[in-house]
């Protein structure tokens, strides 16, 4: 009986001692965060080609571009692009049930008024990188009269009114008087190296933008990523699974209107505000925000969506401007259950709604503390601003 009674109570030391490591992160925080319940997930949001990186051309149709000469793509297929040319549009006006490859390789295209790629029909649409690819547009974008068409502004590098993957093991530096890349459905990244400058949003989406890995540059003339959908409030929301993002921004730095998710990845956000959404919710990743606004901000955009920032784990590192400034500001409800917050500023948190701290290390001005402040006065005036 004696010796039954030892061995249970072995079990029990383990079960305690193994419980106990799982609320464990690598850094010892505890992130009491097991429960959480992700708005979405990445087995959902990619396919496997999607995070295909490599590139079966073996039977592929090629093209070399020619100054003034136009490509025209009408039916599903592998597509080899290369050389380099000016004034020169990729058209894809294909079936709504083809699947179109667009493989790049060390192609340069500068245009003056249109996009370099244009997507019209199709069903989806990859680009796939290899070597080293440039597109550019120089001039005034041209608005689209066509027949049955609504009058759209050409205003991205890459326009896609369709759903449109990017990937490969090459680079793509995008340079525009306007958006970068703009989307009228979903944008996916999984793969390859992309350095975008534009005058405007650096990549512009409708109902989504997607990110599983790649590392992305990006110097915006407004915002950085931005995904808004004016008919349908339950879209318009970024994810982001990994990969490395640096972005500069003269206003936003990531805007969903819906959601804005990060699950991994390592982002440095420098912009008047870094993160914008309805409900942020951040569960991995390592993010350091520089803001001269707020550093994450939720706001009423969608009313398919609580208005709350979540911070179930990750390291988020948030240095604000002087001013009228919150380092943290919710329209509604804040809560964090684990990972590390490290906010520096002269307001670092502000919220409408209820405040909770229920596990990972809080650190306010350099001090570790073990609630989150209530609302500082500084910075009130900014609420709402999204």
């Amino acid at each position: 009986m004696k010796k039954t009674c030892t061995i249970l109570g072995i079990i029990i030391l383990i079960v305690i001692v193994v419980g106990l490591s799982i609320l464990k992160n690598s850094d010892g925080v505890n992130n009491n965060n097991a429960s959480r319940t992700k708005i979405y997930q990445s087995s959902d949001l990619f396919t496997d080609r999607d995070l295909q990186q490599a590139a079966d051309t073996a039977h592929a149709t090629e093209f070399t571009v020619s100054d003034g000469e136009n490509i025209n793509i009408t039916e599903a297929g592998t597509y080899l692009i290369t050389g380099s040319a000016e004034n020169v549009t990729v058209y894809v006006e294909a079936s709504d049930t083809d699947k179109v490859q667009l493989v790049l390789e060390d192609l340069s295209i500068t245009n003056e008024t249109m996009p370099c790629i244009y997507v019209k029909t199709a069903d989806k649409v990859f680009v796939t990188s290899l070597g080293a690819n440039s597109l550019k547009v120089s001039g005034t974008f041209e608005t689209n009269n066509e027949t049955n068409n609504t009058g759209d502004n050409l205003n991205g590098v890459i326009f896609s009114k369709q759903d449109i993957t990017f990937n490969g093991t090459g680079t793509l530096n995008i340079e525009s008087t306007q958006n970068g890349i703009t989307g009228k459905d979903d944008i996916k990244i999984t793969g390859g190296t992309y350095e975008i400058k534009s005058n405007a949003v650096a990549i512009r989406a409708n109902d989504s933008i997607r990110i599983a890995d790649g590392t992305i540059t990006l110097n915006a003339g407004t915002d950085g990523l931005h995904a808004e959908n004016s008919s349908d409030d339950t879209k318009g929301y970024i994810y982001i699974g990994g990969g490395n993002i640096d972005v500069t921004a003269t206003d936003d730095c990531l805007h969903g209107q819906s959601v804005v998710q990060i699950d991994g990845g390592t982002l440095v956000l420098n912009g008047a505000e870094g993160i914008e959404g309805t409900y942020v919710q951040i569960n991995d990743g390592m993010l350091t925000i520089n803001a001269t606004g707020d550093g994450i901000n939720a706001g009423s955009k969608s009313d398919s969506y609580d208005v709350k920032i979540e911070i179930n784990g990750g390291t988020i590192t948030i240095a604000m401007a002087d001013g009228d400034t919150d380092g943290i500001d919710a329209n509604g409800d804040i809560v964090i259950a684990g990972g590390k917050v490290d906010v520096t500023g002269s307001s670092t948190f502000d919220y409408d709604g209820t405040a909770t701290f229920t596990g990972g290390t809080l650190i306010i001005n350099g001090t570790e503390v073990d609630s989150i402040p209530e609302p500082s006065v500084v910075g009130n005036d900014s609420k709402g601003d999204i």
